[in-house]
């Protein structure tokens, strides 16, 4: 008796499992394959973040982004017009990998944290309308990451506290100094749950706390909201003279952009390393000429969104040539001179362009120049800056 109740109970079991599963014979591969609305198989971007517009894809693409020039619909400028730009810190340590969000930046810096390890700043804005985009492992404040985020005319500088020892690199301090606590600044610390949240399930393996924080555009915008920081740019006094208090975007220039002309140069494949020897941290940029722009590689491999599951694409490529200067303190803290001006190499169209940089002072937007002295125009879409030693080698 106890035998027949056992096999009738697994017959049960493994006809329920067979229903609720969907059928694996080969020939009904894609009854548990997410759709969209419109019957369209559903992308790991579709199904994973959350829609905020519903986007006609007949919608001729018409509105040019204030940070990169990409082309997007009315509709989502009419989104982003609300807000100010966020600009977020993002950790590249090796076990932080793949991060999440980092494809959807307009505009990513780049540059040493401290031991060897590099940093991103993200700024994020008009490709993340359509969907809330997780944004991970975020981590900490560096005084020279500040310094270029202060020339996108005080975006809203999110990250996890930051470097604090007295002294030229004390991130925290120069942001209270600024008045930033005011005005634009997203420091988890002050924020916390749910706005920020620990995923210890974000990655496929077990890492240290301290490579999971995560948050998402939309829910640091109504922080924003909620303090009343929207796209108009705080008002500010330098002697008798009085600027802000208006739309962000009235006071900022940002680039120019050209129209596309497709590849026009021959230069296929770009590698820097930050430093000599640290290969965990080595850039590869290979140029992919049927869409105008460079794939990302780091320490060999693809370098991946999470979010996605695709490869990270630029359009533009800008290796910026500065003093380095650090280990400056017990916690190997680095230093980049930010103001001033600079050689750099920069990489559109299939070409290699030997340029200049330009920031004036810290709250001055930086520029780029050809040798001639003319702005340089750039290819519409994300532009990647890597922040480097002069001594830095640039192959290609």
């Amino acid at each position: 008796m106890t035998l027949m109740i056992y096999i009738f109970s697994s017959v049960l079991s493994y006809s329920a499992f067979s229903y609720f599963s969907g059928s694996n014979d080969g020939n009904n591969s894609t009854s548990n394959v997410a759709l969209n609305e419109d019957g369209t198989q559903a992308t790991k971007e579709d199904t994973l973040l959350t829609a905020l517009l519903k986007i006609d894809p007949a919608e001729v693409k018409t509105e040019s982004c204030p940070l990169n020039g990409k082309l997007f619909t009315k509709q989502e400028k009419e989104a982003w017009e609300k807000k100010r730009p966020l600009a977020i810190m993002i950790e590249n340590s090796v076990d932080a990998r793949p991060q999440s969000g980092l494809g959807a930046a307009d505009i990513v810096f780049e540059a040493m944290a401290e031991g060897g390890v590099t940093r991103f700043m993200g700024l994020f804005y008009c490709d993340v309308q359509k969907f809330d985009t997780i944004i991970a492992p975020v981590r900490s404040a560096r005084t020279y990451f500040v310094e270029y985020a202060s020339g996108f005319n005080y975006p809203l500088y999110v990250h996890v506290g930051g470097a604090n020892i007295p002294g030229p690199a004390n991130a925290l301090g120069q942001i209270a100094d600024y008045g930033w606590s005011l005005e634009n600044d997203l420091n988890q610390f002050s924020i916390g749950f749910p706005t920020f949240v620990r995923n210890n399930d974000r990655l496929d393996r077990d890492v240290a706390t301290e490579h999971t924080m995560q948050a998402t555009t939309e829910d640091l915008w109504k922080v924003a909201s909620k303090r009343e920081w929207t796209n108009i740019a705080p008002e500010r006094k330098y002697g008798r003279t009085t600027v802000g208090g208006d739309d962000w975007k009235e006071t900022y220039k940002g680039w120019s952009y050209q129209d596309s002309v497709g590849a026009i140069g021959t230069t296929t494949n770009i590698k820097y390393e930050f430093w000599n020897g640290f290969s965990d941290f080595g850039v590869e940029w290979q140029y992919d000429k049927e869409t105008n722009s460079y794939n990302r590689v780091m320490a060999g491999q693809p370098h991946i969104d999470l979010n996605t599951d695709k490869q990270i694409k630029a359009s533009n490529v800008i290796v910026l040539l500065t003093a380095e200067k650090g280990p400056i303190d017990e916690l190997k803290h680095m230093l980049y001179t930010t103001i001033g001006k600079g050689n750099a190499e920069i990489f559109k169209n299939g070409e290699a362009i030997k340029a200049t940089w330009s920031k004036k002072t810290r709250e001055s937007e930086l520029e780029f120049f050809d040798r001639k002295g003319d702005k340089i125009e750039f290819v519409r879409g994300l532009t990647w800056i890597s922040v480097v030693d002069v001594s830095t080698e640039v192959t290609y």
